[in-house]
């Protein structure tokens, strides 16, 4: 053990460093809720976004001058730096524009030259729309069909029914890493387990996983696992795949362009090597470096670090939401994250939510993206007030007394 112990993170002076959270709404601080939409950005990206634009814009191996040379090193340097952030190599990390996308390279370049008629795609009640879509669209073009694993009364996955839907027709299971709109943090591990003892492999959504909790991929024993940048920090359009190298090499490219190819004839075209084989034309380097640079951040924080930072604020909201009378929380299984969907008796989610955000507090109202877990609850929208690290005690508090105010308001 080290002589010296690392010191405490000092979460004020964290805070400092995002300065959007210095500005006003409505004339009144700004509390921000919402970072499960997306995460505020530090000066530190921010100032690497710029040096870029600034000092390196070039793009990407195609050029011997030295910015382009400057520009492709900070590329695949950040690759470098978030594939060892996720315990990877970097040539099984594709970059993409984020989860979305990566989870459409897999639809298409995996699962459409493989399903066929009578097979089954495995989906749990708890998903995003991008990883429910995508795959109906395939099940449409290869006559496969939809099956949906049912969850608990408190949110929870029901593993019973997972069991026992991992049938010989299914072919895939694609499911949440951790819920966007319940918080619900998934057993990966155990479920690819169980896939994997019946020859079906696994996609992960890990959106609303990396940026809350460390996350190391080759333990989870799935095969491909998608994620977005700019929830963890990093910019707008940035996100990657991860999938196990065999996988990589037997998919066809998924868009045809230039970087993605060795050599081009009219013939035929020898295709690059994975990662790059999936990454056709000018990716968004600028936003790929400010995504290193986010890495970078959470990295000297710890995610251990940030993780007992949110479920401390987690543990004071819901017990404070809860003794709202009339606020009924969704999503109540044990070890979640620090996400709190909630309605509260009497007033619609966007009428609350717009009341708050006069209050200057920042919620997100809505379907989340998650209709099928909408009519689950049998609720068109609910409110949900999503925490980050750089959330404090103070701001838990303003939500409260917000809903508290809200709530006379409408009655």
């Amino acid at each position: 053990m080290s002589a010296v112990a690392k010191a405490r993170p000092d979460w004020l002076r964290i805070r400092a460093d995002f300065p959007v959270l210095t500005r006003q709404v409505h004339g009144k601080p700004l509390v921000y809720l919402d970072s499960a939409n997306t995460s505020q950005k530090p000066q530190q990206v921010i100032a690497a976004v710029d040096a870029f634009y600034r000092e390196h814009n070039a793009n990407v191996s195609r050029a011997v001058h030295t910015l382009g040379t400057e520009a492709t090193e900070a590329y695949e340097g950040a690759r470098t730096r978030l594939a060892r952030f996720l315990g990877v190599p970097g040539d099984e990390l594709v970059l993409t524009s984020g989860t979305t996308f990566a989870i459409n390279l897999v639809a298409y370049s995996w699962a459409l030259p493989r399903l066929q008629a009578g097979d089954a795609i495995l989906l749990t009640r708890m998903e995003h729309h991008a990883n429910i879509v995508p795959w109906q669209l395939v099940a449409q073009r290869t006559g496969a069909s939809i099956k949906v694993v049912e969850i608990t009364p408190e949110g929870a996955l029901d593993l019973d029914d997972l069991r026992a839907k991992l049938t010989p027709e299914v072919k895939l299971l694609a499911f949440t890493h951790v819920s966007n709109v319940l918080g619900t943090v998934n057993p990966v591990a155990e479920i690819c387990r169980l896939a994997r003892q019946r020859g079906v492999p696994t996609l992960v959504d890990g959106s609303q996983a990396l940026p809350h909790r460390a996350v190391d991929l080759k333990a989870l024993g799935c095969d491909f696992y998608a994620f977005t940048g700019h929830k963890m920090l990093g910019p707008t359009g940035t996100g990657g795949l991860w999938a196990r190298r065999e996988h990589l090499r037997e998919m066809p490219p998924f868009l045809g362009g230039g970087e993605m190819i060795k050599e081009v004839r009219f013939e035929g075209t020898v295709f690059n090597d994975p990662p790059h084989k999936f990454e056709a034309g000018t990716p968004n380097i600028a936003g790929v470096v400010g995504l290193g640079a986010a890495v970078d951040y959470l990295s000297a924080i710890g995610m251990a670090e940030v993780e007992a930072r949110e479920q401390a604020l987690l543990a004071i909201a819901t017990e404070r939401l809860s003794a709202i009378p009339g606020l009924r929380i969704y999503g109540t299984a044990p070890g979640k994250a620090a996400v709190i969907s909630f309605l509260v008796e009497g007033a619609h989610a966007h009428d609350l939510a717009t009341l708050l955000d006069l209050e200057g507090i920042a919620v997100r109202s809505g379907h989340h993206c998650a209709h099928p877990l909408m009519a689950h609850f049998g609720v068109p929208a609910t409110c949900r007030a999503s925490l980050a690290f750089y959330n404090t005690h103070v701001e838990v508090e303003q939500l409260a007394a917000g809903i508290e105010k809200v709530r006379k308001l409408l009655q």
